[in-house]
């Protein structure tokens, strides 16, 4: 899923991305990148980054 594709759907994973030092939402690469190539840009562990934002979505009522 690309980045901006994540933050589109799920806005609460903005928090996540930013906690990682992720914060290219309004720069180009954000428009084409995967999660996964935006985080290995950063240098960060794709498996934890993808396993944060599912908890942090799960602890949000996406029933509102």
């Amino acid at each position: 899923m690309g980045i901006l594709d994540a933050v589109n759907a799920y806005p609460d994973s903005v928090n996540v991305f930013q906690a990682y030092g992720m914060h290219c939402f309004g720069c180009m690469a954000a428009r084409f990148e995967s999660i996964e190539e935006g985080a290995l840009a950063h240098g960060i562990d794709v498996d934890v980054l993808i396993k944060s934002i599912n908890d942090a979505l799960d602890a949000v009522d996406l029933t509102k």
